[in-house]
């Protein structure tokens, strides 16, 4: 499902990320660990697409069998709202919509079937436990309310691969623990690939597989 090779990233002369190599197969969940600095968010911003590696000679990005270090921008744009979704530590979710506008979002923007796309929200904000909360804005949703309609957002365009960024850091242990639950659940249900960097060491563990950084690079390939 994704294939790296020697990815790396400098921020003017300070070198992030120093030729990671990485080989996520289908369906699995990968949890990535490390002290802070030691370049994990980095990774994932790259491979994610939502930053740009630092040129080297060798360097490759497969997802799902595309070469997306070829991609302009706009097709770049493309593949990443159809083919990738994303969980943030702080939901990111858009004060001024409903929890169902939200989650609809992401295909708004893929131009897909409005009344097509509300009922699959509504479907997913079910299967999350939230179906009583589709009319409320965030501010009126617990945290980990508020992470699970980002959950479905993430979901909402059925992509290959979840990017989840410390996804339970700011929630209580109950609603923490429920998340993780649910990401395994997902994957056995729909099949989806999951990448997470987390400091909870309950989560790491759970994980199909655990990577450990060290200093720009994978201890632990």
């Amino acid at each position: 499902m994704i294939q790296a090779k020697n990815l790396h990233k400098f921020y003017d002369q300070l070198e992030v990320l120093k030729g990671v190599d990485l080989h996520i197969q289908k369906g699995e969940i990968v949890s990535i660990v490390g002290a802070s600095g030691a370049g994990k968010t980095t990774l994932l911003q790259l491979l994610g697409t939502l930053d740009k590696h630092s040129i080297q000679e060798g360097t490759s990005l497969l997802i799902n069998g595309q070469d997306v270090l070829t991609m302009n921008d706009k097709n770049l744009s493309k593949f990443r709202n159809l083919n990738l979704g994303f969980i943030f530590q702080f939901h990111q979710l858009l004060p001024e919509f409903t929890a169902l506008e939200n989650v609809c979002i992401p295909a708004f923007i893929a131009n897909k079937n409005k009344q097509e796309t509300e009922k699959e929200a509504k479907r997913l904000l079910e299967y999350l436990g939230l179906s009583h909360r589709i009319d409320h804005k965030p501010n009126a949703l617990s945290g980990g309310e508020q992470q699970r309609v980002a959950v479905a957002r993430a979901l909402i365009n059925k992509p290959d691969v979840i990017f989840a960024d410390e996804p339970s850091g700011n929630l209580d242990t109950l609603s923490a623990e429920n998340l993780h639950q649910l990401f395994f659940q997902l994957r056995d249900e729909f099949g989806q690939t999951f990448v997470i960097v987390t400091h909870n060491e309950e989560l790491a563990n759970m994980a199909d597989r655990k990577l450990i950084m060290v200093d720009g690079q994978i201890s632990n390939p």
